[in-house]
């Protein structure tokens, strides 16, 4: 590794967003550390982003910016391209809505040089609402030091969560998959398979103020489900490898009826890695899929 490469990318995969971009490049001008690059993944965008961002590189930052552009492909490729192409110890993902909280590479480092040599994969933060101040769901609970993020959620954490991981380990994992046709898989899949390895070093503090749009969220995410099924086909089955509780298991065996339903997957029983249950999750599965419809064409 390079002398004096910085130690945290921090990369935002963008998609017409250069009207929220400048608040996440202010937000990081702010940054009283700037040991970071930032890495901008462009996802196809037909708006300015290029230019915008070709502007704030030409200016004197304190840290690096640089900028891909990819064909559109949707979250979890800009994901793919990011990860293939950082090559410092830590990354972070910040939305291109969303702003790094003042100070928060400061925290990230202070924590980093105290948890380096222990085995983590990384470090988990918290979000919090931009309009609010508040934090995302829940935070952690007193004096938790360590956790798996679905360990933390599985005890009844809720709300999102910023995860900041070590690049060598995000890279053990194989990609997230392209489907044709789909542009969202679930980005919990690589955190999924990172748990079942290692665990994550808790940060009891805000890293990011994030839009948190709670209105419309809902109908927005049925109509991933209609549009992605195949990509959330894949999240069920990997998650019916893992299973937290029996509830969970049979939750997403009717999930993956549901989305292999949608994506008209004649093989989704061969193909389960839970196959008795998938045929027992069959009739829910089918119910479930007249619910979606439903939601999205009344929506």
């Amino acid at each position: 590794m390079e002398k004096n490469m910085p130690l945290i990318t921090i990369f935002t995969p963008a998609y017409n967003r250069a009207y929220t971009l400048p608040r996440t490049y202010e937000s990081l001008l702010k940054q009283d550390c700037k040991d970071f690059l930032w890495l901008v993944v462009d996802d196809g965008s037909t708006d300015n982003t290029a230019e915008l961002v070709k502007d704030w590189q030409s200016r004197d930052n304190g840290f690096e910016i640089r900028y891909i552009y990819k064909e559109n492909g949707g979250m979890h490729t800009a994901h793919n391209t990011a990860y293939e192409n950082i090559d410092t110890q830590l990354n972070v993902c910040i939305d291109s809505d969303d702003r790094l909280a003042d100070g928060a590479v400061s925290k990230i480092k202070q924590k980093w040089n105290e948890i380096k040599d222990k085995g983590y994969a990384g470090i988990v933060g918290l979000d919090a609402d931009m309009n609010t101040g508040k934090i995302i769901g829940n935070g952690f609970p007193d004096g938790l030091i360590e956790t798996t993020l679905n360990g933390y959620y599985a005890a009844g954490g809720r709300g999102d969560k910023k995860l900041i991981y070590r690049t060598d380990v995000v890279k053990k994992y194989p990609p997230y998959p392209v489907f044709s046709e789909e542009r969202f898989v679930p980005l919990d899949c690589l955190y999924l398979m990172i748990d079942q390895d290692y665990k994550l070093a808790v940060l009891d503090d805000i890293l990011c103020d994030v839009e948190y749009l709670e209105d419309g969220s809902t109908k927005n995410m049925f109509r991933q489900y209609m549009r992605n099924p195949k990509g959330f086909a894949y999240s069920r089955k990997l998650a019916m490898h893992y299973p937290q509780s029996k509830k969970r298991l049979l939750m997403n065996c009717i999930h993956y009826v549901s989305s292999s339903i949608i994506s008209r997957n004649r093989h989704f029983i061969s193909e389960s890695p839970k196959k008795a249950l998938t045929v027992l999750a069959i009739p829910f599965g089918a119910a479930l899929t007249w619910y979606i419809r439903y939601k999205v064409k009344n929506a």
